[in-house]
């Protein structure tokens, strides 16, 4: 029964590129203003086929229920929820957006580079203390 339901499933992802490469060419036909009656009889052929594929995988127990938003939602939010087994380490959840850590800077800025011999300075107060360094 596992065999034969892998062996469909497999019919089925084959069956499902060739249908994407089918539409691709009717696409590509199209654009160029030829004819592709002929690939989209083809086309419609195949997804005969894969409804009788489908019907069959299901008939087997082997149908895959899609899930709707809010339960997909609820799913991702029990995984993230769980302990980890066995004594494994927490896996903490990634960064909804990624940013720069704080005290981090920018790549492109050079910090500012001090002079250890200033010039003396015009103002009262600076050259004070700029003609005691050069006394020295």
């Amino acid at each position: 029964m596992d065999n034969k339901l892998n062996e469909i499933r497999r019919k089925i992802r084959f069956l499902r590129a060739e249908m994407l490469s089918a539409e691709d060419n009717i696409r590509k036909r199209v654009n160029r203003d030829e004819d592709c009656s002929e690939a989209a009889v083809h086309l419609m052929s195949m997804r005969v086929v894969m409804l009788g594929l489908l019907g069959e995988r299901n008939r087997l127990g082997g149908e895959e229920r899609l899930l709707n938003v809010d339960e997909r939602l609820k799913l991702d939010v029990r995984a993230a929820g769980r302990k980890p087994a066995n004594g494994a380490p927490a896996r903490f959840p990634a960064k909804a957006s990624p940013g720069l850590d704080p005290g981090s800077r920018p790549v492109g800025v050079k910090k500012t580079r001090h002079i250890k011999n200033p010039e003396p300075r015009s103002d009262s107060t600076g050259t004070e203390k700029a003609r005691g360094r050069r006394e020295r």
